[in-house]
């Protein structure tokens, strides 16, 4: 019962990278993209943490991790180059 909700969970969160892709896409203005690549990388996290749990390898929750930190950093860094410029 937990596998089938682990995928189901997983082919949403497939759905959801394809939906902030579009709108990282169409995004009327630097923002809304900023905002859509936070919400892919939040997103990938957790595929990546459905890949650990899909293959039994405890390793890749330490690179959803690292990838975590990585995404927020640049996530400050382009919300601080939006409000003031670098």
């Amino acid at each position: 019962m937990a596998n089938i909700i682990y995928n189901i969970a997983a082919i949403i969160a497939l759905l959801g990278i394809v939906l902030t892709f579009i709108r990282l896409i169409l995004g009327p203005t630097i923002a809304d993209r900023a905002v859509a690549l936070d919400g892919m990388t939040i997103i990938s996290i957790s595929l990546i943490v459905f890949i650990a749990y899909f293959s039994h390898r405890i390793i890749y929750l330490d690179v959803a991790i690292v990838y975590g930190l990585i995404s927020f950093i640049g996530i400050v860094a382009i919300a601080r180059y939006l409000e003031r410029g670098i």
